[in-house]
C-alpha cells in the first residue's frame, strides 16, 4: 500500500506525480522524475557521453546549442538548423518565412493540426497568415485534395504522424503523392515532425529521406525523446538564417539553454536507437488493450509507438482508477484520461516506451482486469 502522504494530498497533480512515480511497473509513458534525478541523469554518465560536460557553457546559441543544431541537420540531412525554446514558436517561424517567400499568406493545412489546435492561432495573430483546409476526415490530405483545394496557398503544412487524430500517417505512397501535388501547384511543403522521429518504420525508409520531401522540418526534443524542452527548424542554410533572425525577434534568442540542449543531445543517442522496438511493441500493447469490454483502439493497429484508447466511462472515474491502481499495487497502465466527443466515452493516449517493453500481452491483459475492477 501506498504511504498515507501519498495518498492523502489534496493536489491533484501532486498526487499523480507521486503516484506514478512510486509505480515498480509502468504501461504508458515513462516514470516521472524528481528534480535531482534529472539534474543527475544530465551531470551523469548519459550526459558526459554526449557532450563534453567539462567545457564551458553556451552563450546566445553557441557552444552546445550549436553542436545540437549540427547533430540535427546531420540526422536530418539538411543543410542547416536552427534550435528554438518551444516548437510553437518554431512553427510560427517557418510558416512566417515561407508566407515572406513565397508572397503567399495561405497555408494549407489539417484541422487538427497542431497550430489551429494547440497555438492559440498564433499564426493568423501575430502573422497575419490565413488557413484553408484540404479535407476535414481524420488523417492526413490526399494529392487529389491537395490538388482540387479551392485556394491558391503558398505552404502545405503537414502533420506526421497528426497527432489529434490518433497519431496517424498516410503511406509512403501516399505522402509522396500529396507532396507532389502541392509542388505542383508551386507551393512549398513544411513538415511538423514533432514526432517524425518514430515514423520510420511505417514508411519503410530513412529519417534522412522523409525529410528530403520537404522544404523544412520542425522537430521536438522533448516529445518522444524525452528531453527537457525545445525544438529545431530544419533546411536549407538562407531559410535557417531568416528563421534564426525572426528567432530573436520572437524572443527566442536566450541566453543560455544547455538543461534542453544536453537534454536532447541525450534524447538522441538513447531514444533514436530504441524507436523500431517501441513502434512493434505498440501492437502487441494494443492488441491486449483490445479485449477491455466497450473498449476501442485508434489505429486498431498502432502505427506509431503512440495510439489513442477508449473505454466507456467518465474521464474522473478512469483517472481515479489510474492512481487507485498506482497507489495500491505500484503498476500504472494509463496516463492521464479526458472525455472525448463520443458521449460515454473517454480518451487516453498510450506512449509505448522503454518501461513497457517487458510487459507481456498476459500481464497487459491481468492488470487490465484488475484496473477495470477498480471502476465498479
Amino acid at each position: 500500500m501506498a504511504d498515507a502522504d501519498e495518498t492523502t494530498t489534496t493536489d491533484p497533480v501532486e498526487r499523480r506525480f507521486l503516484a506514478l512515480r512510486g509505480c515498480e511497473r509502468q504501461l504508458s509513458g515513462v516514470r516521472p522524475q524528481s528534480l535531482a534525478e534529472r539534474l543527475a541523469d544530465l551531470s551523469g554518465d548519459a550526459g558526459r557521453a554526449a557532450y563534453d560536460l567539462d567545457g564551458r557553457s553556451d552563450v546566445y546559441g553557441d557552444g552546445i546549442v550549436a553542436a545540437l543544431e549540427d547533430r540535427v541537420a546531420e540526422l536530418l540531412g539538411t543543410e542547416a538548423a536552427a534550435f528554438f525554446p518551444t516548437g510553437t514558436m518554431a512553427q510560427q517561424v517557418a510558416l512566417r518565412c515561407w508566407a515572406e517567400r513565397t508572397g503567399n499568406d495561405l497555408v494549407a493545412m489539417h484541422p487538427l493540426a497542431h497550430p489551429e489546435v494547440h497555438e492559440r492561432h498564433a499564426y493568423a495573430q501575430l502573422s497575419d497568415l490565413r488557413s484553408v483546409w484540404p479535407t476535414t476526415a481524420p488523417r492526413l490530405p490526399t494529392a487529389s485534395e491537395v490538388a482540387d483545394c479551392g485556394e491558391p496557398f503558398g505552404t502545405l503544412m503537414l502533420e506526421l504522424p497528426l497527432r489529434d487524430a490518433g497519431f496517424v500517417l498516410p503511406s509512403w505512397a501516399e505522402l509522396t503523392a500529396t507532396v507532389q501535388a502541392a509542388r505542383d501547384r508551386d507551393a512549398v511543403v513544411h513538415f511538423d515532425g514533432a514526432r517524425l522521429w518514430e515514423t520510420v518504420r511505417h514508411f519503410g525508409v530513412p529519417l534522412r529521406e522523409i525529410a528530403e520531401l520537404a522544404d523544412s522540418v520542425y522537430v521536438s526534443f522533448y516529445k518522444t525523446l524525452g528531453g527537457v524542452s525545445g525544438a529545431a527548424l530544419a533546411g536549407p542554410t538562407d531559410f535557417v538564417a531568416q528563421a534564426k533572425a525572426w528567432r530573436h525577434r520572437y524572443g527566442g534568442q536566450l541566453f543560455q539553454q544547455w538543461p534542453a540542449a544536453l537534454a536532447a543531445l541525450i534524447g538522441l543517442d538513447r531514444e533514436i536507437p530504441r524507436l523500431d522496438d517501441y513502434v512493434v511493441h505498440a501492437k502487441q500493447v494494443a492488441l491486449a488493450l483490445a479485449t477491455a469490454p466497450g473498449s476501442r483502439v485508434h489505429p486498431a493497429v498502432p502505427q506509431t509507438h503512440q495510439f489513442q484508447f477508449w473505454l466507456p466511462f467518465t474521464a474522473e472515474a478512469l483517472n481515479e482508477a489510474t492512481l487507485r491502481q498506482a497507489e495500491e499495487t505500484k503498476r500504472a497502465l494509463f496516463g492521464g484520461w479526458r472525455d472525448s466527443p463520443v458521449p460515454g466515452l473517454a480518451l487516453t493516449e498510450i506512449t509505448v516506451a522503454d518501461p513497457a517493453l517487458d510487459w507481456s500481452p498476459q500481464e497487459i491483459a491481468d492488470a487490465l482486469t484488475e484496473f477495470l475492477s477498480l471502476l465498479g
